[in-house]
């Protein structure tokens, strides 16, 4: 699966890169910035994921509901976390793994 990644901080690319990578999935990030080129590189990711997850602790406001609607609008699976950190992405990838839809036992989730 490819997974999108949007917000949170760039020093912790490569190591959410590596989970990803270790448990088969795809992984691309972007910080969330929509300015200047930020909005066509997001709709690239967004294009190419199966799922985007959306980190709202350090994203604009902006940035999140530009997010979400780019999501909706390429008919990409979306998902809010609070924290972009590994260990909520170590709790989707294991979601993912069990095959369930629901994201109700990752901790940081907003519905």
């Amino acid at each position: 699966m490819r997974i999108g990644w949007v917000g949170g901080l760039d020093r912790s690319r490569a190591l959410l890169s590596e989970l990803a990578e270790r448990a088969g999935h795809t992984f691309e990030m972007h910080e969330g910035d929509v300015g200047g080129r930020g909005s066509r590189e997001l709709q690239g990711i967004v294009a190419r994921c199966d799922l985007l997850i959306i980190v709202t602790e350090l994203n604009s406001h902006g940035g999140v509901l530009h997010a979400k609607r780019m999501a909706r609008r390429a008919g990409c699976r979306s998902l809010l976390v609070r924290k972009g950190s590994v260990t909520t992405l170590q709790r989707v990838i294991e979601n993912l793994k069990h095959g369930r839809s629901q994201h109700q036992d990752i901790p940081g989730l907003l519905q």
